[in-house]
C-alpha cells in the first residue's frame, strides 16, 4: 500500500486552504483491508520530562466531506467557521494533554491532518478567508514563535492508518508514533542534542537554523528550506553539487527508473544548457528541468516540482532525493536505494543527515520526499485498533 507526501513550503503556505492543510500531507491509497471505525484511540504518553501543562490540537481535513476543521477528545468533527481578512482568531481547538509521567487517550477521527502538541503554552490559530493559518515560525512575526511544539501528520480513511514522526518543516521536540507493534521516531540516546551540536558544528550557515527562546532556550531547528526563508542558507548552498551534476550529465546518461514495482519503465537524463531534459524509451522528450537553485532541492518544489501524474512528479521525487542525499554522483541508476552512500559529499542536505544519524531505526521525513525508498519514518494498519504518540525525553 503506498503513500505519498505533498509539500507545501512557500512562505505563504500556512494560508492555504483545503487540500494544503498540511504542509506535507499524507494521501494513502488501496483497498480497505477490514472495516475501520469512524473513530479510533490515540493515547499520548508523556516521557518528556518536562513540568508544566501539554496541550494537544486534532486538526485536519474531514475525508467524508472535505471539509476543513478540528476534532475534540471524543472524536467528534467541528467545522470552522468562517474567517477573515486579517484573520479573526479560530475557536479553541485545545485538548488538555497529559502531565509529565502520565498518559491520556484520545480519540481519532477519519482525517488527513496533523496533531500538534505544545508545551507550556496555547498555541495560536487564526483564520482567514481561504482557511486555517498553520504555525509558521520561519516568520519572526508568527504569533507561536516562541512556543516549544511539535506535531504528527496522519491520514485514517477506510483503509487504514498512516501516521507519521515528521522533520519536513522543522526539528523540535522530540516523539515518536506507534501502530500496533510498530514504532518509528525514536531518537537515540543523546540524539536531540547531538542534532543541534553537529548544526552548530556545521559550516555554512546551518547553526543558523537554530531557533531559540528569548530566556536562550532551544525551540527548533527550521528546515534547511526555511533556512533559505530566513536567509540563514544562501541559494547557492547546493550550488557546487549541482554543478557537477550538470558537468557529468553533459557528457553521460542519468538513468530514472521511478516505479520500483515497473522496472521496465525508465526515464533518461541529459544536460543540455541549462537544462535536464529526459526521454523515453522511446526517446521522445517527456519533461525537462532547470538547474535547481537550494530552495528547490531543500523543499522538492519550484524548479523541482512533482505534480501528481506519472511521469514528471515520478521523476522530480526521485530528483529530489538525490541531490538531497548526495546519491546522483555515486551512480548513473536513481534511485539509489543504498544507504551507506547517503549524505557522503561534503555539499548536502546536512539536516537531514544528521537526523537520520540520530533515529533509532534510521529513519525520518527530514525532507519532502524521504519516502523514496522507503526511507521515511512512517507507520500503519489496515486494521487499527489504535495508535500511540511518545513525547519523548530531550536528552
Amino acid at each position: 500500500m503506498r503513500t505519498t507526501r505533498k509539500l507545501c513550503t512557500t512562505a505563504a503556505a500556512a494560508l492555504l486552504a483545503a487540500a494544503a492543510l498540511v504542509s506535507a500531507e499524507l494521501v494513502s491509497t488501496g483497498p480497505a483491508q477490514a472495516a475501520v471505525p469512524a473513530t479510533i484511540p490515540l493515547k499520548i504518553v508523556n516521557n518528556s520530562g518536562r513540568s508544566g501543562p501539554v496541550y494537544l490540537y486534532d486538526l485536519g481535513t474531514n475525508l467524508a466531506t472535505g471539509q476543513q476543521g478540528w476534532a475534540d477528545a471524543n472524536g467528534t468533527f467541528h467545522a470552522w467557521p468562517p474567517g477573515g481578512n486579517p484573520p479573526t482568531a479560530a475557536p479553541d481547538a485545545s485538548i488538555a494533554g497529559p502531565g509529565n509521567g502520565g498518559s491520556v487517550t484520545i480519540r481519532i477521527p477519519k482525517f488527513s491532518g496533523r496533531v500538534y502538541f505544545s508545551y507550556g503554552q496555547k498555541l495560536v490559530f487564526k483564520l482567514t478567508t481561504g482557511g486555517l493559518v498553520q504555525p509558521a515560525v520561519q516568520n519572526p512575526s508568527d504569533p507561536n514563535r516562541n512556543i516549544l511544539f511539535n506535531w504528527s501528520e496522519y491520514t485514517l480513511n477506510d483503509a487504514g492508518i498512516w501516521i507519521n514522526s515528521t522533520q519536513v518543516d522543522m526539528f523540535s521536540a522530540p516523539y515518536a508514533v506507534s501502530v500496533g507493534t510498530k514504532t518509528t521516531g525514536h531518537l537515540k540516546a543523546g540524539g536531540y542534542n547531538a542534532v543541534l551540536n553537529g548544526l552548530k558544528a556545521q559550516p555554512g550557515g546551518w547553526a543558523g537554523l537554530i531557533q531559540t527562546a528569548p530566556d536562550g532556550s532551544i525551540l527548533r531547528a527550521l528546515s534547511p528550506g526555511h533556512g533559505v526563508e530566513t536567509g540563514a542558507l544562501t541559494e547557492s548552498a547546493m550550488s557546487d553539487y549541482v554543478n557537477r551534476v550538470w558537468s557529468r550529465y553533459s557528457s553521460s546518461t542519468l538513468t530514472v527508473t521511478p516505479f520500483a514495482d515497473q522496472p521496465n519503465t525508465k526515464y533518461f537524463g541529459r544536460v543540455s544548457g541549462n537544462v535536464m531534459n529526459f526521454t523515453n524509451s522511446s526517446g521522445q522528450v517527456v519533461t525537462s528541468f532547470q538547474k535547481p537553485d537550494a530552495s528547490s532541492i531543500f523543499g522538492c518544489f519550484k524548479l523541482l516540482d512533482a505534480p501528481n501524474d506519472l511521469v514528471r512528479g515520478p521523476i522530480s521525487r526521485t530528483l529530489c532525493a538525490g541531490y538531497n542525499r548526495g546519491t546522483l554522483l555515486t551512480t548513473a541508476n536513481q534511485p539509489d536505494l543504498n544507504a551507506g552512500d547517503f549524505y557522503k559529499d561534503g555539499v548536502t542536505n546536512h539536516y537531514a543527515r544528521l537526523i537520520h544519524g540520530q533515529m533509532v531505526d534510521g529513519k525520518a521525513y527530514a525532507f519532502a520526499f524521504d519516502d523514496v525508498g522507503n526511507f521515511e519514518s512512517l507507520v500503519n494498519d489496515g486494521n487499527p485498533a489504535g495508535a500511540t504518540m511518545t513525547l519523548d525525553p530531550f536528552n
